[in-house]
């Protein structure tokens, strides 16, 4: 009986073995056929993709649109009814072409002038509104469309556009 106890450990053992080697190849070979799905989905015929990508896209010369960041958001106080209210705007402006873009970069103290002008225009109960904040944002976009175009000549941006609001 001894012998038999001591036969059926090791017996145990082997086959603890065989099903962690089992386990092992099992998992190695459902990683290596994921692996190779990823890489043949991942670097399918790009061919076509780009071609359609470049047919989408529109030509330089039409323009394409272009975002300038103004570099720090606008950081000003308006009167509120029981007290004055800090209100913090980023804003980006978007033009048609790199002629432009080149243009609103180069006016851009102007810009942040008109913008800060128009801004100090509005009350805290306009502001605290959809609607006033929309109407803040298309009275800096003529703002800043009139001041641009009276000193380049031409029209430069399209839309002025708030990324950021907060009021506190």
């Amino acid at each position: 009986m001894a012998q038999e106890l001591e036969l059926e450990p090791l017996d145990a053992a082997k086959g603890g073995k065989k099903k962690l080697i089992i386990i092992i190849v099992a998992a190695l070979l459902v990683l290596g056929i994921g692996g190779g799905v990823a890489a043949w989905l991942l670097s399918g015929d790009t061919a076509p993709a780009e071609a359609e990508t470049a047919e989408a896209a529109p030509a330089p010369s039409e323009g394409e649109a272009l975002y300038v960041a103004l570099p720090q958001p606008f950081v000003f106080n308006v009167p509120g009814d029981k007290r004055p209210r800090l209100v913090q705007i980023t804003v980006q402006v978007m033009v048609r072409g790199q002629t432009n873009e080149g243009k609103v970069k180069q006016h851009l103290p102007l810009v942040e002038s008109v913008l800060l002008q128009t801004f100090s225009q509005f009350s805290e109960d306009q502001l605290a509104t959809s609607q006033g904040r929309e109407t803040l944002r298309t009275t800096a976009q003529q703002a800043v469309d009139d001041a641009l175009t009276q000193v380049t000549g031409s029209q430069v941006i399209e839309r002025v556009l708030f990324t950021g609001f907060i009021m506190q």
